[in-house]
């Protein structure tokens, strides 16, 4: 190689690891992106993926979602998940994925100590206690605040069923 090719190709290479450095960072994670990367979460991004809610959910909200973990769908009386993801039965998933999102970014320490009612997407209202740890009807909270681009997500223990 000679020592124009040489001084070129170094130029280049110097060149395009100052474009790559001025790129924009990659965005923040949103909340279909933070559950679709925790293992506790599948049986819940199955569900918005059947429910065709994700795109929804990786807007610009912003949201905050009561995620029941896969042991909390597990709970439910056998054959009810997979009954709910059956394509004739897409309505009835979206009002209960639905019930688990309230609009707007509520994290834990707009809760600790109060008692509230808060509307869901779906159009119902879930009855928050936040004054020993915090309670969503009758799940419990059990990591709260998980931060996301577009809103909170706080994983729960139980699945929330509209009435």
């Amino acid at each position: 190689m000679n020592r124009r090719t040489l001084m070129t190709t170094v130029a280049a290479t110097g060149l395009a690891a100052v474009v790559a450095g001025c790129a924009p960072m990659a965005s923040e994670p949103d909340i279909v992106d933070i559950a679709s990367s925790n293992d506790q979460f599948s049986t819940l991004v199955a569900a918005f993926t059947e429910a065709e809610l994700v795109d929804t959910l990786k807007g610009d909200g912003p949201f905050t979602v009561f995620a029941p973990t896969d042991a909390a769908f597990d709970a439910l009386p056998e054959g009810t998940v997979e009954s709910l993801l059956e394509p004739e039965n897409r309505d009835q998933l979206v009002e209960v994925l639905t019930y688990h999102v309230v609009p707007g970014a509520v994290t834990s320490d707009q809760l600790i100590g109060e008692r509230t009612d808060a509307e869901t997407v779906q159009g119902d209202t879930v009855h928050i206690d936040g004054r020993d740890g915090v309670m969503v009807n009758d799940a419990t909270v059990t990591q709260a605040d998980i931060m996301a681009s577009n809103g909170v997500i706080h994983r729960i223990d139980t699945v929330l069923l509209p009435e």
